[in-house]
């Protein structure tokens, strides 16, 4: 059998380190400056860091076959973890909150504004805002978190910017929200991103301030669920969010960290009717099917917070 010295050495790790587009070995999370570079000031720049990355990780495979990078791709993501784990280290965990929902939500859309002003609110209370990092919902939480603290007026402007490229896919899309970015800067408030590039045709949202950008989806999925410690809100959303909900009750019905986070559901007809998701879990909890969830379900931004503010009195 061959020895793993002889191995590596047949397989020039060292020069093939030297040559992938991305960092193996970052220094530290990823922020919209090293993602974006000069496209952040130069509207008329189309190459960047992350977009770099993509294209090398279409070329590869999404599922690499080909062992350096498979280690490569490892290395990354084991950094950007360690990173991770030591920029939550500031934080108390309940004071950390998910948001998940659809990421095709439109900058227009009424629901995506109501999002803005929570995260908003749950920021100024002092909670870090996490999601996925990319557009719809996730962007709508980051947005919050980059305007905390400015008024309600100030938010609607940088909607009215927003809105002339509603969808991620539209021409414009990240140039609008650099130009919010310019308009309204900021480095007091912080808010977490946990995007993927195999997700990498959707742009990770530049208004989330730390950014762990990971390769494997699997770990980025678990992670985003597992550091909220102050509680998931489920906004409207379709396949994905739904995945996620069963996540989280998952790990709620073990007591995988010692406690159940509460479960927010914003949005009661959605939730009831148009996707029966809360009902579901009710009768289950009735049933004793699950056990230890903490089920919360409201139209108001408001209660959400009260809710949120409640459990972290309790667990302080």
């Amino acid at each position: 059998m061959i020895s793993k010295t002889d191995f590596f050495a047949q397989k020039n790790l060292a020069d093939y380190l030297r040559q992938v587009p991305y960092d193996i070995t970052p220094e530290s999370l990823y922020s919209a400056r090293k993602l974006y570079g000069k496209m952040m000031e130069d509207e008329h720049c189309k190459e960047c860091y992350d977009q770099r990355v993509y294209q090398h990780f279409l070329h590869t495979g999404k599922h690499a076959k080909d062992e350096m990078e498979m280690l490569s791709r490892a290395l990354h993501d084991f950094a950007i973890g360690k990173f991770l784990d030591d920029f939550l280290e500031k934080y108390d965990p309940h004071t950390v909150v998910g948001v998940m929902g659809g990421h095709g939500m439109q900058r227009t859309n009424p629901t995506y504004r109501e999002i803005v002003l929570l995260s908003k609110e749950l920021t100024e209370y002092g909670f870090l805002m996490v999601t996925g990092g990319g557009p719809g919902v996730m962007e709508a939480t980051h947005l919050g978190a980059w305007m905390a603290g400015r008024t309600v007026k100030e938010v609607d402007k940088a909607l009215n910017i927003l809105a002339a490229a509603p969808e991620f896919k539209d021409e414009g899309w990240l140039q609008t929200a650099f130009e919010v970015i310019r308009l309204f800067p900021q480095e007091k408030y912080h808010s977490l991103g946990i995007p993927t590039w195999l997700y990498g045709h959707e742009p990770s949202t530049p208004f989330a301030t730390d950014i762990a950008k990971y390769f494997d989806n699997s770990i980025r999925e678990d992670t985003i669920l597992t550091v909220a410690f102050g509680g998931i809100v489920f906004t409207p959303g379709s396949a994905g969010t739904m995945q996620e909900v069963f996540q989280e009750a998952v790990q709620n019905h073990y007591l995988s960290f010692g406690y159940a986070s509460p479960m927010v559901f914003l949005g009661r007809k959605f939730w009831s009717e148009e996707i029966p998701v809360y009902p579901f879990l009710e009768k289950m909890m009735e049933e004793g099917k699950y056990k230890n969830l903490r089920l919360f379900l409201t139209d108001s931004e408001h209660e959400v917070v009260e809710e949120l503010l409640k459990f972290r009195s309790e667990k302080s």
